[in-house]
């Protein structure tokens, strides 16, 4: 009889896959069970809306794992079934094909998903939403074919899409309920140089504006604006956001607040229970708050804190909030968070003009978040300690390119 314990994974996702992974990695020897809900192999998805969408990156590319990895490290995968029910009292979990099996340890990696338009004809064909590799084929296929795309929203998802589209030729338009793209996320200076980026590359961006119905008989030709305006359209793009996947979390009665809530471990309030990636709400020991953020950075790091915390490690998941884009010809990396209270002023360091250039958000003189766009050289590791140290700066001097980013924080 095995004696050894069982951990279940739930979420066959990137950080489902690490998690995996550093339990084997820290000499872990009991079983380990991967279930996720669709039929791929785990896969990192930012390639989705970058280099596999523009058919730069092949398939291969994007599994975390090669496919005999798993048998390898004797990782149970079960691919194509979804989780149905989580019973904490019997230590189970419950698949939709009615099997159980049991857990010592949970993790619990079920992700986000696409936020949906509620309009006349959204469930039209040729409305695309972009989550997983086969919204990504199907939108490389529909690029790839040329014609009128109009891209719904102006966050990360729909600037990446739209310059995905605008470098395969199509004619493309994004519509925007704000005055900026990105404002959400880096404000409106800063939106306005990503605004900026795709008027140079012929997007028509119209902003301020939302969509009120999406045109057309079996599939969509075209979509209405609350101005009156019409925009023909060959296909649409929606990006409006995620909702994390807490459907099981909640019925199952773990504290959930966007997000499943978790300590600093990773833990929710069932010691034999933890969350990671999307879907976690977790407590961040810097901010001395909860925060939840939907990147491939969050996943990788939290993953192995996650399996550490699993094994009985004393440990804490800190990570500054990081995410990058590739537009265009247009790299960039983003490191902190704004927050609540968001910023009193923006500094650039830098020729923001030729896009290469720093960027930092200031609160009371001191660095709360910061990019750098082209200057790989550099990279953001001078933006996280500038945030880390809490020490107030010099605006002017934080700008001055003559002095090295380090001296601004002391030793």
């Amino acid at each position: 009889m095995n004696k050894e314990p069982t951990y279940v994974i739930v979420g066959a996702s990137l950080a489902g896959a690490t998690a995996a992974q550093t339990l084997r990695e820290l000499g872990f020897a009991g079983r380990i069970v991967l279930i996720g809900d669709e039929t791929e192999h785990p896969y990192e998805r930012p390639p989705l809306s970058k280099g596999y969408l523009l058919g730069k990156d092949e398939r291969a590319k994007i599994y975390v794992h090669e496919e005999n990895w798993y048998a390898e490290h004797a990782v149970e995968l079960l691919l194509g079934r979804r989780v149905t029910l989580l019973d904490r009292a019997a230590h189970e979990v419950e698949l939709d094909t009615g099997g159980r099996i049991g857990y010592a340890k949970l993790l619990l990696a079920t992700g986000a998903s696409p936020r949906h338009l509620r309009l006349p004809g959204a469930d039209l064909e040729g409305v695309h939403y972009l989550r997983r590799v086969e919204d990504s084929d199907r939108l490389r296929e529909t690029i790839r074919a040329g014609g009128r795309i109009v891209v719904v929203g102006g966050g990360w998802i729909g600037l990446e899409t739209a310059a995905a589209a605008r470098e395969s030729g199509c004619v493309v338009t994004v519509i925007d309920p704000r005055p900026a793209p990105l404002i959400a996320a880096l404000g409106s200076e800063m939106g306005a140089f990503f605004a900026g980026l795709h008027l140079r590359h012929g997007v028509d961006l119209r902003l301020s504006h939302t969509v009120t119905e999406f045109q057309g008989t079996d599939r969509v030709t075209g979509v209405l604006t609350d101005d009156g305006s019409e925009f023909a359209a060959d296909a649409v793009i929606v990006g409006i956001g995620a909702i994390p996947n807490t459907d099981l979390a909640e019925r199952a009665d773990l504290s959930c607040d966007n997000g499943i809530v978790v300590n600093e471990m990773l833990c929710t309030q069932d010691p034999d229970v933890f969350a990671v990636g999307d879907v976690a709400n977790s407590y961040r020991p810097f901010y001395s708050g909860h925060l939840r953020t939907e990147h491939w950075a969050n996943a990788l790091h939290g993953a192995p804190v996650a399996a550490q915390a699993m094994l009985g490690q004393r440990v804490a998941y800190d990570k500054l909030p990081y995410f990058f884009t590739d537009q265009y010809d247009v790299g960039m990396e983003f490191s902190g968070w704004i927050g609540p209270d968001g910023y009193d002023r923006l500094v650039t360091r830098g020729d923001v003009d030729g896009q290469a250039f720093h960027a930092f958000w200031l609160a009371d003189d001191r660095v709360v978040a910061g990019m750098q766009v082209n200057l790989w050289d550099d990279g953001i590791a001078p933006v996280e300690e500038l945030i880390r140290s809490r020490q107030p700066v010099d605006p002017d001097r934080l700008a001055d390119t003559s002095v090295p980013l380090a001296a601004h924080v002391m030793a």
